[in-house]
């Protein structure tokens, strides 16, 4: 039989006589094992994989006094006497460790979960929380930037950057937290209360893992509940404005949309060339305060500016000034693999937007450019292509394809945009697919379609391990073919 309830227990109590299972030994499993352990909990971490380096952090948990299990089986049956399941954003909540510790009504918290309820109660540091299909992580880094440049002790967190429960067992407190958080992440949420939170957009995705899109959109959406100040919102997305309304938030809690236009009251947006600030200055009503220019932006794409001005929004529900929002900004350059210009020549522009794993956000990428040769493709994770291919399809000049899921684009193509070009590199002729090769005639097919003028636009809108282990090696592969045709 169970002998304890976490639910009642935090940083400062004794959780000795906690038996908790750890489900997932990758990197935010392994931090939930190691704190849970350091607190005095009895640990079970569980792994099917023995990948990377799970086997060398095994050996030192073991060594703390933990139990680790790796390999195959080895999460097929909940131990017994469980009083807590941790698991680890990725799992579905059908499997069957999950569904076991169900029936035996054992909780199941996520490690953000686990986290909230590890904050010090002597110092609630704040959490500004960012989710959306596309641009979280961007949002977060700029978030952080501003942040920092405001003299706070800031860290990006979450699904990028520190797992959120080492930055909240820090023993030096953070004064505020920037924390990105996935859908996978929310779902196995229930407590947390953002100071300030945001859905930057919500568009098909990880269809393979959500039996609907409103079961999806319902967990982005659990990120505004019991938001304290206020809820960042995309006014181009009226899905983002639905979930503000259906949240239930702290009182006096604030909608705050933010938009490429002119923004209205209570609202961040462009006036012109100008990031204004409609929501958090007194003279609201009639006026705008300037946070920066799009000039002072790494890049004018209207994805990247819209995620500048929803970190704007949530540094400024922080009470963060406008001079800190401008030079956290200006500093701010994103990481590799998004909309990068890996080489120019004989007037073509090469772009490397690797990180554009789903539609929405190729399209996103896509409007920044005309004309445009597109290269894409890879795993299509359930989703379709025919919105975004009539969106851009005047933009076109021709398109490259390649991966497993190319026919499910090429289909789109073919229903909405017959006319453009359409050249589909195969695998070797020896049925292997090597991403190398691939990738390099790839970018020779996109060199036969480009004009002077032109952009060649490596967005994929498909996940990358069908033919790589990362959408960063598909950006580097396709950044080296680039360097050696030019």
């Amino acid at each position: 039989m169970a002998t304890m309830d976490p639910r009642h227990l935090g940083r400062h109590d004794s959780w000795e006589g906690v038996r908790a299972v750890v489900a997932g030994f990758g990197v935010s499993g392994f931090a939930a094992a190691d704190n849970l352990n350091h607190l005095g909990a009895s640990v079970v971490a569980l792994d099917e994989s023995e990948a990377g380096d799970r086997p060398d952090k095994a050996e030192l948990l073991e060594v703390l006094g933990a139990d680790v299990r790796l390999g195959a089986g080895a999460t097929a049956t909940l131990p017994d006497d469980v009083d807590l399941l941790v698991t680890s954003p990725g799992w579905r909540p059908d499997a069957p460790l999950l569904a076991q510790a169900r029936a035996r009504g054992v909780p199941i918290w996520g490690e953000v979960e686990l986290a909230w309820r590890l904050r010090d109660p002597d110092h609630r540091t704040p959490w500004l929380c960012v989710t959306g299909t596309n641009g979280k992580t961007t949002t977060v880094q700029m978030l952080d930037a501003i942040l920092r440049a405001a003299g706070l002790r800031s860290i990006a967190a979450g699904n990028v950057g520190l797992p959120i429960v080492e930055a909240v067992m820090d023993p030096e407190p953070y004064d505020v937290l920037a924390v990105e958080l996935s859908s996978f992440q929310l779902h196995y949420t229930d407590s947390m209360a953002a100071e300030a939170a945001a859905v930057l957009n919500v568009a098909e995705d990880h269809l393979d893992w959500y039996s609907s899109m409103h079961d999806y959109a319902a967990d982005k959406g659990r990120i505004y509940e019991r938001v304290q100040r206020a809820c960042v919102y995309n006014v181009a997305d009226p899905e983002t404005e639905r979930l503000v309304r259906e949240a239930d938030v702290a009182e006096g809690a604030r909608a705050v949309g933010f938009t490429l236009g002119m923004p209205g009251v209570g609202m961040v947006g462009l006036v012109e060339e100008i990031l204004a600030d409609r929501a958090f200055i007194e003279e609201r009503q009639s006026s705008a305060a300037e946070l920066c220019t799009i000039s002072d932006l790494a890049s004018p794409a209207p994805h990247f500016v819209a995620n500048a001005l929803a970190a704007a929004a949530l540094a400024r529900a922080h009470g963060v000034s406008q001079a800190a929002v401008r030079d956290g900004l200006r500093s701010f350059r994103p990481d590799g693999h998004r909309i990068a210009v890996v080489g120019e020549g004989g007037g073509v522009t090469w772009v490397d937007d690797s990180k554009a794993t789903n539609p929405h956000a190729a399209q996103s990428s896509l409007q920044a450019y005309d004309p445009v040769v597109w290269i894409a493709g890879g795993l299509a994770k359930g989703a379709r292509f025919d919105d975004l291919v009539t969106a851009v399809r005047a933009r076109l000049r021709g398109v490259v394809l390649l991966g497993r899921d190319r026919d499910v684009i090429a289909g789109a193509l073919s229903r909405h945009a017959p006319d453009v070009p359409v050249i589909v590199v195969d695998g070797d002729e020896t049925g292997a697919v090597d991403g190398g090769h691939a990738m390099e005639r790839a970018v020779g097919a996109a060199a036969e379609l480009a004009r002077p003028g032109d952009t060649v636009l490596l967005a994929p809108g498909c996940a990358s391990m069908d033919m790589f282990t990362s959408y960063a090696e598909r950006g580097d592969a396709f950044a080296d073919a680039v360097r050696r045709r030019l």
